[in-house]
């Protein structure tokens, strides 16, 4: 599928067209397709693993803190 970045192309300028036009559906649409047609390439099929990787850093991160409790390795448990 040699025109799948055109494809891309249009899809993010339709989701411009729409935004300046103040169609939020319109433009949240548009830009799903766009995301849809990126994963589908190559070089964009790595993305929802380091999507996965960001949230899984940003969830060991923010657990303590949102529990109350330190790391509980080093401290031997809750507070």
């Amino acid at each position: 599928m040699p025109s799948v970045g055109l494809l891309i192309l249009f899809a993010i300028l339709g989701a411009f067209i729409c935004a300046k036009t103040r169609s939020a559906a319109g433009a949240v649409v548009f830009s799903l397709v766009a995301l849809v047609l990126f994963i589908g390439t190559p070089a964009g099929q790595s993305l929802p693993g380091a999507i996965s990787a960001l949230m899984s850093a940003v969830d060991q991160a923010t657990t303590p803190a949102l529990s109350g409790t330190r790391d509980a390795d080093a401290e031997g448990g809750p507070r």
